[in-house]
């Protein structure tokens, strides 16, 4: 693991230094699952899911690192199309299915979306994370019990009192604010941090 981009973070947000470990141990859950062949599954409401979507964009493509293509994902591949994809890391952010999130909250209750959705894609193995500045974001809060409920590894984003999300996690980041926005500004940082690291132990 590289820890330059922990220290790299801790020194643009010194108030995060006491979460160090607690990022470190989100990384190797993360890390352990993608290289068991898992899958990250990602929510949250508002900016959160504006973030869940971001950092899922992070994954499926290059960040920082090149990912050209191994041989064997090149394998039945064009060249002038195998040299145009790059490597990823399967994540899926589950605030992306408008057509179902419209017929669920419709036809049952669109408090449970989420965990629909973690039902139906979610596997043992995989990582459900889930953005909430407040923890209590009632449908975020249904999904992590699913996603528990389905031997999915759990991991909460939330801000200083962690909510009724945190105790449903396996792992959870608890960012020093009780503001929503700052909240939100913190996590960023935190997910692009994880992001750096996963590239460079995968590409």
């Amino acid at each position: 693991m590289n820890h330059d981009h922990i220290r790299d973070l801790i020194e643009r947000a010194p108030a995060l230094a006491p979460l160090q470990a607690t990022i470190v141990a989100t990384f190797d859950v993360i890390r352990e699952s993608l290289a068991a062949g898992g899958k990250i599954l990602l929510c949250g409401n508002g900016g959160s899911a504006a973030d869940a979507d971001h950092w899922a964009g992070e994954l499926l493509k290059s960040f920082k690192r090149k990912r050209p293509l191994s041989a064997a994902e090149r394998s039945g591949l064009p060249d002038d199309l195998a040299t145009q994809l790059q490597g990823a890391m399967p994540a899926i952010p589950l605030i992306g299915f408008p057509a179902l999130a419209s017929a669920f909250a419709n036809d049952v209750n669109g408090d449970f979306v989420f965990a629909q959705l973690t039902h139906a894609l979610g596997r043992r193995g995989d990582v459900w994370i889930g953005l909430s500045t407040s923890g209590n974001a009632r449908n975020v809060c249904a999904s992590a019990r699913v996603a528990r409920a389905r031997g999915l590894k759990v991991v909460g984003l939330t801000g200083a009192t962690g909510g009724d999300l945190a105790a449903l996690c396996d792992i959870c980041i608890q960012v020093p604010t009780h503001e929503t926005f700052l909240a939100q500004e913190y996590h960023l940082p935190i997910y692009h941090c994880l992001s750096l690291m996963l590239e460079d132990e995968f590409f």
